[in-house]
């Protein structure tokens, strides 16, 4: 049996160190790579297409939640959560089987995640996925949320066209945010959520892709996967990838591929600049 190609991230040397010992006696995993800190395990996320990675929650700068949140749907590995999260936290994943190490690490709970993870991976059920994650996460927040009156207003702001800058109306918590389409760089689906990735913030909207793509501007707004919309504006690169198959670079950090049944909308685009 092929090995688990696996990523650990960890901002304290300590847990890494940990990690990389107890894995290393693992015959199923491969760790192909270590990283300190969310932006160096998405990168590593995207460059390496892992099949699991051990991700910290509570992280400097992007957290274990942001790492997600900023990767494509269809990129996502399994993830087990290493956290020193509070107890409702971690019942929350267990519901939506992301699997968790609490800390101080364990090594038996690192082979039980591991056992967890083969038995997935053996099974190929989509188990450890963006959608169910971004699911917990809400779950967490609402759990949060003490003020009824702002958790009904959810819907996407439709002002008068050439008077006011479209916007999309955005609910975290006690917070409502209206976010400009202008400021909306992609987005990507996550089963009944939508992550509007805008500035170097992801914002997470309960709403499918199909009816966002409804108040999008489509001139501004182009498909370019199944799960997937950029903003044709913040285009800097075309990265050829495999199989008919490239990457957009869309900013310093943010990557996105583009399918091959959605690879002549961004042919056509290149062509008409």
């Amino acid at each position: 049996m092929a090995k688990l190609r696996t990523i650990i991230v960890d901002d304290e040397p300590l847990a890494l160190n940990f990690l990389r010992a107890k894995l290393a006696k693992t015959p199923d995993i491969e760790i192909i790579a270590e990283c300190k800190n969310g932006r160096e395990a998405i990168q590593a996320t995207m460059d390496l297409a892992p099949d699991l990675i051990f991700l910290d929650i509570q992280m400097p700068g992007i957290d274990g939640f942001g790492v997600i949140k900023k990767l494509q749907s269809d990129i996502v590995p399994m993830v087990v959560f290493t956290t020193a999260f509070e107890q409702y936290a971690l019942d929350a994943f267990d519901v939506h089987a992301v699997d968790y190490i609490l800390k101080p690490i364990d090594e038996e709970r690192i082979q039980r995640a591991v056992q967890r993870a083969l038995v997935r991976f053996e099974s190929d059920e989509e188990t450890f996925n963006k959608s169910r994650i971004i699911s917990a996460i809400d779950t967490i927040n609402e759990r949060e949320n003490t003020n009824p009156a702002i958790a009904q207003s959810t819907s996407t702001a439709k002002p008068d066209a050439g008077k006011v800058e479209r916007k999309i109306v955005i609910k975290d918590r006690d917070d409502i945010t209206l976010l400009k389409q202008t400021d909306i760089e992609w987005v990507d689906a996550a089963g009944d959520y939508v992550c509007l990735h805008a500035q170097g913030v992801t914002h997470i909207k309960r709403c499918t892709l199909k009816n966002l793509l409804e108040d999008l501007d489509p001139e501004m707004f182009k498909r370019v996967h199944r799960s997937t919309i950029v903003n044709l504006n913040y285009i800097q690169k075309v990265i050829p990838h495999t199989k008919g198959e490239f990457f957009l670079k869309l900013g310093e950090y943010d990557q996105v591929k583009v399918s091959r049944n959605y690879r002549e909308v961004i042919k056509s685009f290149l062509t008409e600049m």
